[in-house]
């Protein structure tokens, strides 16, 4: 397929461009293989044109088309929630131009996504993307204890498609029990470690249910598997995202859940969590309600309630707390799955590092915990990102799970404004690249699929991005002062509040706020400075003081 077959009008001029928040402006229109374009002409004859708009395709998620006499109106909902306006003079023209963006939109081929195009001039194909990303996790728990080491059973993703070929199991656990508890579990997600909680050494594990079924099977390797992790004597919590009704029903199609029997030192807790079409719903109601501009307070608050996002954002908290208070507070170890582990039992099991591991509330550490905990356990990006709030088309697979986990870290540094390095600029930028990137981390469903798309290959990485100096600056916190304790979040009702940031960053001006961070940030600057020179003040003087250097050499 060429791209120049999908684009039926490549310039349009005299385009009326309208944004919320923004002035109108008027240029010509540019649709090109990956990106709309509009550039106008501020000045006089002869002067330089300014891009107005420079729009990835992949983030348009609906396109409305309305025409009046001889031109038409064509509005675009994108994935990152601003809409646009384009008044198009020409009735075909207007036609054309929005067949041409339907069509470039609903590409679906990995590998004709722009971020096999993008090149940046600051960057090479093979900075940014984590070498071993598990073997490094592996090396950080391996000087604190012997009981688990890396096993590569899963090299050509022939054991689990959807897990990374090194994973972290128990020391005693041979590769072939691997192998038989894996054909046990769903999708080949047999446990392995997510989190090693240094303060006692208990463990959070992760997989997919087991398929007990409802002839009640069993699997004399998980069960050595599980038992392994466990001294005699010592109890362990098995966190199913499903509710004890769900689970059941999961063994007529071949699912279910450990029996207590055939696990006697494990005890299983429901703590249901949405993940798929009502999940999406909420998130489209939540959108809906943002964008009624007649909606009094009441009514308003009618709304929110009613779409559910805000007990969503409850839920998912409340359960990551409860598998951080079995891992620190009860001196226990964890095992977390739902259905198939790829999606809300990754969502507790990152949030409770979060909550628990100082580490993971710095950016280099936010960014190794998603790398680890959400692209290479397998979530699905590429189906559950498809589509955003605003799309007309019927829904499949998708479900915000993702932005689920942004908005309960976006409420932590809400919470404790001091305890988190990052801002709330990088968790917006990652719900951006998310939906649609210029890079290539958030591609495929899993590391088997981006092996054979030759992702790391041949796009750039978003942390290579992020990480160069004029760019980390703009997602630190100026307010960051390390915190080596949990922080415990209150889930209480009055305590989740809705991410203005997120739901209103294109309806309402962010300037005063803006304003007010760039103070705090030349207040901390100015402050650091100061602190600087005065002690590079003391330190000139006592080099030149022959007494005073003699009383610092005391």
């Amino acid at each position: 397929m060429e791209f120049s077959e999908l684009i039926k009008t490549a310039t349009v001029e005299s385009v009326l461009l309208s944004c919320a928040g923004q002035p109108a402006v008027k240029g010509t229109l540019c649709i090109t293989s990956h990106h709309l374009l509009l550039s106008s002409c501020p000045g006089g004859e002869g002067q330089p044109s300014a891009v107005e708009l420079w729009l990835l395709i992949r983030n348009v998620d609906a396109v409305e088309k309305r025409l009046a006499g001889s031109s038409g109106t064509i509005t675009l909902r994108c994935k990152d929630l601003k809409v646009l306006q384009l008044e198009i003079p020409g009735m075909e023209e207007c036609l054309n131009i929005a067949s041409s963006i339907e069509a470039l939109s609903s590409v679906d081929s990995v590998m004709m996504m722009y971020p096999f195009f993008h090149r940046p001039q600051s960057l090479r194909l093979e900075e940014g993307w984590p070498r071993l990303p598990v073997e490094q996790h592996f090396q950080q728990i391996a000087t604190q204890t012997t009981q688990w080491r890396l096993s590569d059973v899963n090299q050509d993703f022939a054991v689990c498609p959807t897990y990374p070929p090194a994973v972290i199991v128990p020391a005693a656990v041979s590769e072939e029990t691997l192998r038989r508890a894996a054909r046990f579990r769903q999708g080949g997600r047999f446990p392995v470690l997510s989190y090693y909680h240094t303060r006692n050494g208990t463990v959070m594990l992760r997989s997919g249910q087991p398929l007990t079924g409802p002839n009640r099977k069993r699997c004399p390797e998980d069960e050595m598997l599980l038992g392994s992790v466990l001294d005699e004597g010592e109890r362990g919590f098995i966190i199913d995202t499903r509710s004890a009704q769900t689970a059941k029903q999961a063994r007529m199609t071949g699912g279910g859940t450990e029996p207590k029997s055939s696990y006697p030192q494990w005890k299983r807790l429901h703590r249901p969590l949405e993940r798929g079409r009502p999940l999406q719903e909420s998130f489209i109601k939540l959108v809906e309600a943002c964008n009624d501009a007649s909606l009094g307070m009441d009514r308003w608050l009618g709304r929110l309630e009613s779409c559910r996002w805000l007990s969503h954002v409850k839920a998912a908290l409340s359960t990551a707390c409860l598998a951080a208070q079995c891992l620190d507070r009860e001196e226990s170890c964890v095992l977390v799955h739902g259905a198939e582990g790829t999606d809300t039992t990754l969502l507790v099991t990152a949030l409770a590092q979060v909550i628990l591991d100082p580490g993971c509330r710095t950016l280099k550490g936010f960014q190794e915990l998603l790398e680890r905990e959400w692209i290479q356990a397998g979530h699905p990006f590429h189906l559950r990102c498809a589509r955003s709030a605003y799309s007309h088309a019927r829904l499949k697979q998708e479900a915000p799970l993702f932005l689920l986990f942004l908005d309960c870290v976006w409420q932590l540094s809400r919470q404790f404004p001091f305890s988190l390095e990052f801002s709330e600029g990088l968790l917006l930028t990652l719900f951006d690249n998310a939906y649609a990137s210029d890079y290539g981390t958030f591609l495929c469903n899993n590391e088997k699929e981006r092996c054979l798309c030759k992702v790391k290959e041949s796009t750039h990485s978003l942390w290579a991005w992020l990480d160069q100096p004029e760019e980390r600056k703009k997602y630190l916190n100026p307010l960051y002062s390390p915190n080596l304790l949990v922080i415990w979040p209150s889930v209480e009702p009055q305590s989740i509040q809705l991410w203005q940031g997120l739901f209103f960053r294109w309806i309402r001006s962010s300037q005063y706020l803006d304003e007010a961070w760039a103070e705090i940030w030349r207040l901390v600057e100015g402050s650091n400075t100061a602190v600087k020179e005065s002690t590079e003040n003391r330190l000139s003087h006592s080099l030149s003081d022959p007494a005073a250097r003699m009383e610092n050499e005391r």
